[in-house]
């Protein structure tokens, strides 16, 4: 499958002249912490001394899987959930439309393979690539050319709104049974134990989790020689995610700062990495989690997460709920007086 994305690395130029401006802020060296070199990140990538942010956007990619269909345990809920939860996406009652509302985030969802017929919505992008994935116990979640063409569908949405003026983005999801497919996916690009990335998603109880564990054993061996990464996503993977895979590897082409949300975001762009290690430079990462996996792999790719409110809802919430730090960190560089300025002594 070809993928034919050009990230270019971060410019040094600006580096040691954003660095001196934060440095000449009235504060002590340092004391704004992680918004410090937040800002220095944004002002790098944006390759500006005086970053901005407009438009933010989040999309929300939403698929259906087949494992979820067949082999009942993996999830507490159906996957009838998903298209109702879109639903309430669109009606503007879920917490990453409150929290969207709140702060001025555009928000769309966008059907990847919902196992449903969805009515049109201004806010709804039909993409769907099918009704939901196959069942990866018995056979690949997706075939190689479903799996290239949802990446390079995430990568379209991407190129819209960058195209309508969007230079900050971010990507949540919505899919019953997608914490399987990202612990997969993690198991197999990292090599941990599946055990430390298995998780209880929407709430299993303890027998719940030992069921899950054992369907997962099951794929895993019937999967052997899947390994390089589009052979992963291809094989365990959702149409969401290997949508979310194409959209990281887009936003970071055209520059874009990109925010990033918890276990199943982290997973599309852990494949999105391995591609493309470069594609981190533009991440910001928004939170960990307390899905099961979620700090180790956060490890794996050396993130330092914003924020640790305990979150495990998907969705895009902690991107919402993180952009105002974002928002501050480029307000202090902006607009903050510098020593001279101020007329203060150092």
């Amino acid at each position: 499958m070809p993928l034919n994305f050009a990230i270019p690395p971060l410019k040094a130029t600006l580096s040691a002249a954003l660095q001196a401006k934060i440095d000449q802020k009235t504060k002590p060296l340092g004391s704004l912490g992680q918004l410090e070199s937040l800002a220095l990140q944004v002002g790098r990538c944006q390759n500006s001394l005086t970053p901005q942010l407009n438009k933010p956007c989040i999309l929300i990619f939403a698929g259906d899987h087949g494992i979820v269909e067949v082999e009942a345990g993996v999830s507490a809920y159906p996957q009838t959930v998903t298209a109702q939860m879109i639903a309430n996406f669109l009606a503007g009652g879920a917490a990453i439309s409150v929290f969207a509302r709140q702060h001025n985030i555009d928000l769309l969802i966008v059907d990847a393979g919902v196992n449903a017929d969805l009515d049109s919505h201004p806010k709804l992008i039909a993409a769907k690539i099918g009704k939901g994935t196959q069942n990866f116990l018995t056979q690949p979640a997706m075939t190689f050319e479903e799996c290239d063409q949802a990446v390079q569908a995430g990568a379209d949405q991407v190129l819209r709104q960058y195209e309508s003026g969007c230079n900050c983005i971010g990507f949540g999801e919505m899919g019953i049974g997608n914490t399987s497919s990202a612990a997969m996916l993690m198991h197999r690009l990292t090599g941990l134990s599946l055990v430390r990335c298995v998780g209880r998603g929407t709430g299993l109880n303890d027998g719940q989790l030992q069921h899950k564990l054992i369907v997962l054993q099951r794929a895993l061996n019937k999967h052997k020689d899947a390994t390089e990464p589009l052979d992963v996503l291809a094989t365990f993977g959702g149409f969401e995610i290997a949508m979310m895979v194409g959209a990281y590897l887009k936003a970071a082409e055209l520059g874009m700062l990109t925010l990033v949300d918890g276990f199943i975001a982290g997973t599309a762009l852990l494949v999105a990495h391995k591609l493309h290690p470069q594609v981190l430079d533009y991440c910001v990462f928004s939170h960990v989690s307390s899905e099961q996996g979620h700090q180790a792999l956060l490890n794996q790719l050396n993130a330092k997460p914003l924020l640790n409110l305990r979150l495990r809802l998907g969705e895009g919430s902690g991107i919402a709920l993180a952009y105002p730090l974002l928002q501050s960190a480029v307000v202090f560089l902006n607009e903050m007086a510098t020593f001279a300025e101020a007329g203060v002594d150092r």
